[in-house]
């Protein structure tokens, strides 16, 4: 729709109804873009305009979001001259003008769970609830996922009886419905099959779990080996449009250095919640969202913002609580092994009603309040979540841990890598009878003093041919004189590991083809360990999770001259 003065002499399609999304937040703006294009699909009977509200404190990023995403745009003030005939926002603090069309308020978390700052007042108010005076016009109607937030609404809110629509959750029924394509999200974000994803999830304020632990984080990553596990991040919206991705990314420069799978604020943290084996959250709507789909949950904080006799309140009472300052691998280890999927069956009978069927009931709803006829295709249904992009850059270097166990002739070498990042965040080592650590780094490795120092080297990106990587390996021990040897794949699921004296050993894996990193630690620990390096059969041990045989092979020393 054309925006401006007479805009309607430049429009192409004439649509019989207008609706105006009102957008004030990142947050509440994301779940009007995530719902309306499965209610209004294909019908040009409805015209749709978004109207930026710039009152919010956390107002940053909502044009970003509405230009990226394609939308028209007018300014809040055009409002009072459209005449729309309905008003959708996911905000509930909005300002519309006097007039008689109706105003739909959607939920963008669950429920009505938090006590939030009035930014009307010094004091706070009921999250979720519009003002008495728009519920005083009988304009306004609430969209809820469970009648007990019907009756929340009612006891704190007397004037809001009959002014709410129950409808379910569309969120948490694309998150039920998109569990089948849980392995496709992990694949997406970089997750082997054989790790674990830990996703932290906070809420935003004092109380929340950044503010509670902000070193949880580089923490995890730091206790957490990175070839058994990864580490992602979901951070409320709120957080990044009060502080700035820039100040995000500079906090959390360790944790990102270390792999951090930091997700974007728009849509990615959807399916990295299905994708999830672990959840570390607080009293946030993502936190709830996670247990009541079936993930295993350590809650990590739980603040005094939060509402008695909510659905989150009752998963507080059940979930168990993560020690910060305790064991944190024993922690979530533990939590993955006694964790049932119906653990928190109850919590979401409390939260969610009508599952499957939230988009359905609220097309039915919007049509009703815009009064037109439904359209007659059939009514929409949950969605698998769009697959996300890789959210993290590459690690870099590792503190690496190789124990020898076993005789000469078949030893075993387990190796446990953590980033070297994050090394100052109480990483522990372990340790076996004969026990080595290295540093080892990646030839794109920014920081040149950890480069100098490393005692392995490693080619990030095969080589095509064995030439090319021995080519590689001269030239880095040449250059790096402080190294113990350089390893460098070879495209074929070979890997060549260059020591300092000349000799190079050709490493052969069975399994999935693994980085460079892992057959050279073995070389390492076998070469520390006094153990032969030709022909020799090592199982290499990752951890808890798998074994692999490795086969070590002197390769013949090249002609000079």
């Amino acid at each position: 729709m054309p925006v401006g003065h007479d805009a309607h002499r430049w429009s192409t399609f004439r649509g019989q109804r207008t609706l105006v999304v009102a957008a004030r937040t990142v947050t509440s703006t994301v779940r009007a873009l995530e719902t309306l294009p499965s209610l209004l699909r294909d019908d040009s009977r409805v015209t749709v305009v978004f109207a930026y509200d710039p009152t919010s404190a956390f107002n940053a990023g909502v044009l970003d979001l509405l230009r990226d995403t394609g939308c028209r745009v007018m300014p809040w003030e055009q409002l009072g001259h459209t005449a729309p005939d309905l008003i959708l926002s996911a905000s509930e603090n909005i300002d519309v003008p006097e007039g008689d069309c109706p105003v739909l308020v959607l939920p963008h978390g669950v429920g009505f769970q938090k006590l939030v700052p009035d930014s009307r007042s010094p004091h706070d108010r009921l999250s979720g609830v519009v003002k008495d005076s728009l519920l005083e016009t009988g304009r306004a109607w609430l969209a809820v996922s469970h009648p007990a937030q019907e009756e929340q609404l009612l006891a704190a809110h007397p004037k809001a009886a009959g002014r709410t629509l129950l409808v379910g959750d569309p969120c948490f029924d694309e998150l039920v419905g998109s569990r089948p394509h849980r392995e496709t999200y992990r694949e997406a974000m970089g997750v082997a099959e054989h790790q674990r994803l830990v996703m932290v999830s906070s809420t935003w304020g004092p109380t929340s779990l950044m503010a509670s632990h902000p070193e949880l984080l580089p923490r995890l990553l730091a206790q957490l080996p990175c070839d058994e596990y990864r580490v992602g991040a979901i951070v409320h919206p709120n957080v990044w449009s009060a502080h700035g991705a820039w100040q995000m990314r500079t906090l959390q420069a360790a944790a990102l250095d270390a792999g951090l799978l930091l997700m974007p604020t728009v849509h990615a943290w959807r399916p990295a919640l299905v994708a999830a084996d672990v959840l570390i959250g607080d009293h946030g709507s993502v936190t709830l969202y996670g247990a009541s789909a079936g993930t295993p949950l350590l809650l990590a904080a739980f603040g005094r913002d939060a509402v008695p006799g909510t659905a989150v309140h009752r998963l507080a009472a059940v979930a168990p609580r993560l020690d910060a300052h305790k064991d944190l691998r024993r922690q979530v280890e533990d939590v993955a092994r006694e964790h049932t999927p119906q653990r928190y069956a109850a919590v979401a009978e409390h939260a969610f009603a009508e599952s499957g069927h939230a988009l359905a009931r609220l097309r039915t709803a919007v049509y009703h309040l815009l009064k037109l006829p439904e359209p007659p295709s059939p009514p929409p249904s949950p969605l698998a979540l769009p697959v996300p992009e890789p959210p993290a850059s590459p690690v870099t270097s590792w503190q690496v841990s190789t124990g020898v166990t076993g005789d000469g002739e078949e030893p075993t070498v387990t190796v446990c890598r953590f980033p070297a990042a994050v090394s100052a965040y109480d990483a522990a080592l372990p340790r076996s009878p004969v026990s080595f650590t290295h540093l080892a780094c990646t030839d794109d490795e920014r920081d040149h003093r950890l480069a100098e120092s490393a005692s392995v080297l490693i080619r990030r990106h095969p080589a095509s041919t064995a030439v090319g990587a021995l080519r590689w390996i001269e030239d880095t021990l040449a250059r790096l004189p402080g190294s113990l040897l350089a390893a460098s794949a070879v495209r074929g699921n070979c890997c060549l590991v260059g020591l300092r004296d000349g000799r190079t050993v050709e490493v052969t894996a069975t399994g999935p083809a693994m980085d460079p990193g892992l057959p050279a630690a073995v070389v390492y620990a076998c070469l520390r360990a006094g153990l032969r390096l030709n022909d020799t059969l090592v199982t290499l041990r990752i951890g808890d999770l798998r074994d692999e045989d490795v086969i070590l092979h002197l390769r013949p020393a090249r002609p000079t001259g």
